[in-house]
């Protein structure tokens, strides 16, 4: 199946894929409290490993489990290489050590960035058009998300730079690895890209196993720090990728990514409903603008896939 020939598919079961990346966007916004909550016990290297290795061996299982290739074809391996390496030790790797010297809300809201770096790629690459509208909802979104996270000041949410810097490292990471995966994926279909890639990441992260290796830690962590670590490996690397990358073969990467800004919103609620922190105006505010933006911005996608197709 071709590029345009999947993206085409998208068009025709809309539903289907709006409910995943909806459930996606659940996923990765109640992602920054556990990962957060598990690093009070472990390190983020600990974290890392362990994530990464677990998830790569759901993802040999399920490939062992279903039919067809097993290994990629030879001239994917180059390909599947950089995306391991774009997907573990860059992607997770900066995001846990920047959480651990930022705050949820921070990560939340450089990971909202999505959309511009995606579509910045995308026009880079001349798969993308300047559509006013698409840079209205995406500006719009974005400017909800800095009022959902900047309400209590500005100095509150400048404070923890360091780690901000290294969130955003985990932004461009992740940018690349979705737009330059969205063509690999919609020839050799989600499943096996992300689990390749996942696999991949693991490879990459073993050097690293002896220095960060800490059973005795992990043995006598708490089962609320375990939980969290669980939910990063089952529904973060393995459920969140997966819907991730089957909405990027059926919607363009800037239809996608655009959804990175609710997240914010599922981190607000979810601290308000598992941490008990009170939902401030700024949460209503800044949501609306999300709402409207993501609304305006996949309007106007729409609306020229339409007259396209």
């Amino acid at each position: 199946m071709g590029v345009r020939a999947a993206l085409q598919v998208g068009h025709q079961a809309p539903a289907r894929v709006y409910a995943a990346i909806l459930v996606q966007t659940v996923l990765s916004g109640l992602t920054y409290l556990a990962a957060s909550r598990a690093m009070v016990e472990l390190s983020p290297a600990m974290v890392l490993v362990v994530r990464v290795m677990a998830s790569a061996a759901i993802f040999a299982a399920i490939l062992a489990l279903t039919p067809g290739r097993l290994l990629p074809p030879r001239d994917a391996w180059w390909p599947i290489i950089i995306f391991g390496f774009l997907v573990g030790p860059l992607n997770q790797g900066l995001f846990l050590y920047g959480l651990e010297r930022s705050k949820p809300v921070h990560a939340s809201l450089l990971y909202a960035l999505q959309p511009i770096g995606v579509y910045l790629v995308m026009l880079a690459a001349g798969r993308e058009q300047v559509t006013w509208r698409r840079v209205g909802g995406i500006v719009l979104a974005f400017g909800g998300v800095t009022v959902l996270l900047t309400g209590h000041g500005l100095r509150e949410a400048l404070a923890p730079l360091v780690g901000d810097l290294f969130i955003l490292g985990g932004v461009v990471a992740w940018v690349l690895y979705s737009t330059e995966g969205s063509r690999f994926a919609a020839v050799h279909g989600p499943v096996r890209t992300t689990a390749w890639s996942m696999i991949a990441a693991a490879v990459w992260s073993l050097p690293a196993l002896p220095f960060v290796a800490e059973p005795a830690r992990l043995f006598h962590a708490s089962g609320a720090a375990l939980g969290c670590v669980a939910f990063l490996v089952v529904f973060t690397s393995v459920i969140a990728y997966l819907l991730w990358y089957y909405a990027l073969t059926q919607l363009e990467p800037s239809r996608v990514a655009v959804f990175a800004n609710l997240q914010p919103v599922v981190t607000a609620l979810g601290a308000w409903a598992l941490l008990g922190q009170r939902l401030a105006w700024e949460v209503y505010v800044g949501g609306a603008l999300v709402l409207a933006g993501v609304r305006l911005a996949q309007r106007h996608a729409a609306r020229l896939s339409s007259v396209g197709d």
